[in-house]
């Protein structure tokens, strides 16, 4: 297994369709693959989980992944023709973000961190970091 901490799973109709998008889209790459039915992608330092979704688990799945550069990750998702919501943009808690939505409904945001900003600065409340 991976060593992150939280290793994310989501259900997908077609193992092999997910493996081939969300590699060619988001430039993920195979860990391990079992049969039909499971695979693991990495994601820079961490994985996604896929399982075939006959397992009863929601489509309706939301993934933040940190990227170093949201333009140039975007660039080959926008030109394998993925449904982008929600294009590049810099928000006030210092982050650059877009979110796609993939074959399967999944939404995935993409973000880098482009400032520190105290929490405060922008109406958060800090926990324990």
């Amino acid at each position: 297994m991976p060593r992150s901490t939280v290793l994310p799973e989501l259900a997908y109709p077609d193992i092999g369709q997910a493996i081939n998008h969300l590699c060619e889209a988001f430039g993920f790459t195979v860990r391990i693959r079992m049969g039909d039915h499971r695979a693991q992608l990495n994601v820079g330092d961490g994985a996604v989980i896929l399982i075939q979704d006959d397992r009863n688990v929601s489509l309706k799945t939301s993934m933040l992944v940190r990227v170093e550069d949201v333009d140039a990750h975007y660039e080959p998702a926008r030109r394998s023709g993925i449904n982008i919501p929600r294009e590049p943009a810099d928000y006030p808690y210092g982050e650059r973000q877009y979110t796609a939505k993939d074959f399967a409904g999944h939404h995935w945001c993409f973000s880098q961190t482009i400032v520190d900003v105290d929490p405060t600065e922008w109406g958060g409340t800090p926990g324990q970091l």
